[in-house]
This record gives C-alpha cells, sequence and structure tokens, in this order.
C-alpha cells in the first residue's frame, strides 16, 4: 500500500539490482546526466538515481529522503554502531518509572540547531505533539506515538513522556526532532517539502535539492558529537546501476552502494576501489494483495480474488524454489529468509524451523485442489469459469526483478497458475500498488533494530486509504491473531518474553502468508579508497557503510589526503561511533532499493 510501495522504489531496486555485468563493460568512463562538481578534496560524490518524494521528517516514506533525515535531525536516542544497542541522541540520559510509562529525558545543554539558536525540550514536545494531534503530520511515523498519553518540558533541559500503558520499545528512538521556532511559522507544515532553508540538528544540514539532479549537504559545525570531517556531500544522479559502477571505476563519484554480485565481482581489484561486503538490515519478498481495504474494511482495488484464499497463497510459496531462485539471483549475497526481521537482528529474527516450509510443489497442487481449483486443458487451473491467472509488477529498469520473473513464470505453470510478467517503471508500480491495482510485485523494507516499527505497520489500524492516504502499511495486512499478539509484544517488559511474543506475531504474519519473504540481501559497496577513508561500519563486526540505522558510516569518514598526512591506514574506521547512514547514499535521490520505505527501508 502507500508507504510499503514507496519504500519499494527507494530500496529494492537499487539494492538488489542484479545486472549482468562483465569487468570489460565496465571500463569504460560514464557521464552522469548532470554535470560533475570538481573533486575537491573534501567534497563527497556518491552515485544515485531515483525519486524523492519530499524532506519533510513528518511525512516523507522513500528511503532516501528518510535515511538523510536520518542526519539532518538528531533523535532523542540513537542507536549505536557496535551493536544497535541504545546510545546518546540529543538526550544525554533517559530514564523510566517503575510502572512502564513514565519515561525522563535529560536533554543535553549547549547544543544549538544550525542556525544558532538553542536546541531545548520544547522542540522535542512540539514535535511529538504535532504527531499526537494532527495525522497528516504523522503520515511516516505516527504508529510510534500511538500509546502516548501526553509529552511535557518539565524544564528547558528534560522531556517527560507518559504513556497509556507500558512498553518495551523506548519511545525515544526513531523519531526525528525538528526545530519548533522554524516548523511552527509555517503555513502548512505538513505539507512542506522541506527543500529550502532548513535548519537541522545532525551532523549535516540540507543545503540544495534538484530533482532528477542533484542533493547537496553541508557540514553541521554545531552537531554536537563535532563537525564532521568531510565537509560537503553531493549526490549525482546517474540513469543506471551500470552507469554509477563505471563512474566509481573513473573517478567521477566516490561511492555507490546497492551493487549487484557481478558488479562487485568486477570492482573487486579495480584500482584505488575498495569493497565492503555487510550484512544488511534488509529483506526482500513478494508483495500480495490479498484483498486492499480501507481502515473501515471497504475494498478497493483490482487484486485478484484468488488470493484472498490463504490456501492459494501457501500454494504459491510452496512452488517456489527458494534455494535456487536465490542462488541464481543473488549467488552467495543473500540468506535464507523466514520472516520480515532480518537475521542480522538475531533476538528478534523468527528461528528456522519444521513451521517453515520448503519448496513442494505436490503439496502446492494439493492445496490447489482443496481450494476447489481443478486443472485444465492447457494446464491453467480453474474455477466457477475464471482461470487462475495473477500478474505481477516488475521494475523494467530492474534486472533482478526481471530475473525473478523469469524463474517464477514456470514454476507457478509446473502448478497450474498462470503468471503475467507485466514490467513498468517504478513510479508507475508505486501508483498501483497504492491504488491497490496489482495481485504480486516484488518489495522489501529495511527494518530498525527494535522491531516495534515493522510490527505496528503490519496491523490492522495501519492501513491507508484508497488513496494511500494515512498511516503506513507493508502489506495492507490485517489479522485480529497478529494485532493481539503486537500489543502483547508492545506492553511486555520482561525481555525474554517480549521476544517469545515477537517470534509468534511473525509466524502469524508467516502462517497467513501476508507475503512471500525471498531472502536477506547482502549489502554490497565500494568506495574510492585513494579519495576517502575511515568509513564506520553497522554493527562494527560485518555491518554496512550504507542504510545503516543512524549517522555513523559518513561521521568518521576523512579525506585521504588528511589521513595519509596523518598516518592513517585507511579503509574502514574502527571507531565504533563515527559516520553518517550512507543508506542515503544509496538513494541519494531515492534510488529503488526495493523497496520504499517504505517501498524502504527502509524504513531507511
Amino acid at each position: 500500500m502507500l508507504s510499503h510501495t514507496l519504500r519499494r522504489c527507494a530500496a529494492g531496486t537499487m539494492a538488489l539490482a542484479l545486472t549482468a555485468l562483465s569487468a570489460t563493460s565496465l571500463a569504460a568512463p560514464a557521464s552522469a546526466s548532470t554535470e560533475q562538481a570538481p573533486a575537491d578534496e573534501s567534497t563527497m560524490r556518491i552515485a544515485t538515481s531515483g525519486q524523492v518524494d519530499n524532506f519533510n521528517p513528518f511525512t516523507s516514506i522513500y528511503l532516501t529522503p528518510t535515511a538523510i533525515n536520518r542526519y539532518v535531525y538528531e533523535n532523542l536516542v540513537q542507536y549505536d554502531a557496535k551493536d544497535f544497542g541504545p546510545t546518546e541522541g540529543l538526550a544525554e540520559s533517559w530514564d523510566t518509572s517503575d510502572d512502564g510509562k513514565e519515561w525522563t529525558y535529560k536533554i543535553r545543554e549547549g547544543m544549538k540547531w544550525s542556525d544558532d539558536e538553542p536546541i531545548t525540550a520544547d522542540d522535542v514536545v512540539y514535535t511529538y505533539t504535532q504527531m499526537m494531534e494532527d495525522p497528516a503530520m504523522g503520515a511516516a511515523n505516527g504508529s510510534l506515538v500511538q500509546n502516548f498519553d501526553s509529552v511535557e518540558a518539565t524544564d528547558e533541559h528534560t522531556v517527560a513522556i507518559t504513556l497509556k500503558e507500558p512498553q518495551a520499545p523506548n519511545p525515544g528512538v526513531e523519531i526525528p526532532i525538528v526545530p519548533e521556532h522554524i516548523w511552527s511559522a509555517k503555513d502548512d507544515p505538513a505539507g512542506d517539502d522541506n527543500d529550502t532553508e532548513v535548519v537541522g540538528s545532525g551532523p549535516y544540514t540540507l543545503e540544495s535539492y534538484e530533482a532528477n539532479q542533484s542533493i547537496t549537504l553541508k557540514a553541521n559545525p554545531n552537531f554536537w558529537r563535532g563537525a564532521p570531517k568531510v565537509d560537503t556531500i553531493q549526490y549525482a544522479y546517474y540513469t543506471n546501476s551500470d552507469a554509477q559502477v563505471q563512474a566509481l571505476r573513473a573517478g567521477d563519484v566516490d561511492f555507490v552502494t546497492g551493487l549487484s554480485p557481478e558488479q562487485l565481482k568486477a570492482l573487486e581489484g579495480a584500482d584505488n576501489v575498495e569493497t565492503n561486503i555487510g550484512e544488511s538490515r534488509r529483506f526482500t519478498a513478494l508483495g500480495l494483495n490479498s484483498g486492499a481495504e480501507t481502515p473501515e474494511g471497504e475494498a478497493y482495488g483490482t487484486g485478484a480474488e484468488a488470493l484472498k484464499d490463504v490456501k492459494v497463497r501457501q500454494a504459491l510459496r510452496l512452488g517456489i524454489d527458494m534455494d535456487t531462485l536465490r542462488e541464481q539471483v543473488m549467488q552467495d549475497y543473500a540468506t535464507e529468509a523466514t520472516s520480515f526481521v532480518p537475521e542480522s537482528f538475531e533476538k528478534w529474527h523468527l528461528p528456522k524451523s519444521d513451521k517453515i516450509v520448503k519448496s513442494d510443489p505436490e503439496a502446492a497442487k494439493k492445496l490447489l485442489d482443496e481450494a476447489g481449483w481443478t486443472e485444465g486443458s492447457d494446464g491453467i487451473r480453474e474455477k466457477d469459469g475464471e482461470k487462475l491467472s495473477l500478474r505481477l509488477l516488475t521494475d523494467a529498469q530492474t534486472p533482478t526483478e526481471q530475473t525473478i520473473g523469469e524463474f517464477l513464470t514456470p514454476w507457478m505453470k509446473d502448478i497450474g497458475v498462470e503468471l503475467k510478467v507485466e514490467s513498468s517503471d517504478s513510479d508507475t508500480i508505486s501508483d498501483r500498488t497504492t491504488a491497490g491495482d496489482y495481485d504480486m510485485y516484488i518489495t522489501g523494507w529495511s527494518v530498525t533494530p527494535d522491531p516495534e516499527f515493522q510490527l505496528s505497520i503490519n496491523t490492522c489500524a495501519s492501513r491507508p486509504d484508497a488513496e494511500g492516504n494515512g498511516p503506513t502499511s507493508q502489506d495492507g495486512y490485517c489479522s485480529e491473531a497478529f494485532d493481539e499478539l503486537y500489543s502483547k509484544q508492545h506492553t511486555e517488559l520482561d525481555e525474554s518474553k517480549r521476544v517469545e511474543y515477537v517470534h509468534q506475531a511473525l509466524q502469524q504474519h508467516y502462517d497467513d502468508v501476508a507475503q512471500i519473504t525471498l531472502w536477506y540481501p547482502n549489502q554490497l559497496e565500494a568506495f574510492r579508497s585513494d579519495r576517502f577513508t575511515g568509513f564506520t561500519t553497522q554493527p562494527t563486526d560485518g555491518g554496512v557503510i550504507g542504510n545503516q540505522s543512524g549517522y555513523w558510516g559518513f561521521l568518521s569518514a576523512e579525506p585521504a589526503a588528511e589521513a595519509d598526512a596523518g598516518d592513517g591506514e585507511g579503509g574502514l574506521s574502527p571507531i565504533v561511533w563515527v559516520g553518517i547512514g550512507i543508506a542515503v547514499l544509496a538513494g541519494a535521490i531515492g534510488i529503488p532499493l526495493a523497496l520504499r520505505r517504505r517501498k524502504s527501508d527502509d524504513r531507511a
């Protein structure tokens, strides 16, 4: 629906792009669609392609702008680079009452916005109150404040959040805090694109944006951790991922993420290029239209009636040879999936068990028999005079999606399902999925370290209306059983019990086949080691530079010339707290990384 389709463009297409690319084809230099800036020592150039909805932290649901906002606006509480644990943001400390309903945050004194105005508790109260009182301002993260009863500033540097009921997740994570003195003066804050005269509190501020051309960020000297060593980050728009790789080899850009396996291998050993293979926080899936409905239960869209039957959905999954698909499309750079929480978050990830089925075409046929679909003379099943024919939307510019369609078509035919692959552009796919005008499409998200948000957008209350307005939904999924488990994990303060409830909720989602999760992709990245060094991965051990839950990837980066002068060793930084979420660079302009955040993260 709205959000998951939007994130799709921001994260999936690029993050998963599989392009048959040879080292020879990469040798020729590529040119961007916009003029390249001079290679200033302190200007990092990032290749990107795609779109941006806006840079409004209250409403943006594309992967790239939400990722950019991670380092334009500080949260109360950050996820650290070492292991995703909670760490300081605007708040230097926090505590909770014995009953779990009162959270008190101490705001660090002396911090300033990028326009030199002081950051106070009133900015936090303003941000949260807008989301609580105005549904339009809660479009991106409204589900995170549904349990809030009140937010108040007890003094200039103290924020008290009172909850309706106890909750396990820290209320201070994931929500960008905005400056009240700027946003309260806007005529229409929910409708503001926030792409000019931006005032922030993070490592960088947004200096300029030209749609489909460039995004420029400038270091914020007022950032409380200290200004980053890279003064400027420029995103240059390229029409396809092959051109981005060529530009990296030619030295026209300094960083590329979302590489395909072929592209990564072609870059290995290239002069002055260093690669990084990280365990990402993403999943890739087939989104299924099992019956699009508004929050009031009013049906809309053109989804196939057959997909409303859970036996049909279960049969589709059984008909897919997951291991072969993953190995052929992603080679050695993806792992088996069980749910929408990646295995990079081991505690919350749904473990493999006998409840996670393997490919079994015969079992799939039996389920379709039970559902009343009988084989026709052409091998395609029929019921009440209708053929079992489904549409799969794929992005014409993403070879990965085309390859998936090529594998799925004969597998579906083998169990009696006609699959019609409809290739289009990412904007059209977003529009169609928002309107419920699809049966299946390829999607995926970037998941945050605490599963609260991703679970919340699978609840009935998180469904948008027929125009895509309102909350964010992952699949338009609605299940009373899932909602009950979501509520239990949300309020369970005993972590071991909460983990159990989360696993039960994920299993419920799996059993209902709200989507068919295909794999967890590695994030494949490369950068010019002769230009920049000192990047920080998240997590520190085997993590990623881009698409982080935070702003660590670039914060520690520095020009290679400066590092050499200081006897730096280059490459990736061992420092845990440095680096700005480079997820942004993966999409600076909205680069379809499967999925935007929300066809995301992604959420980024």
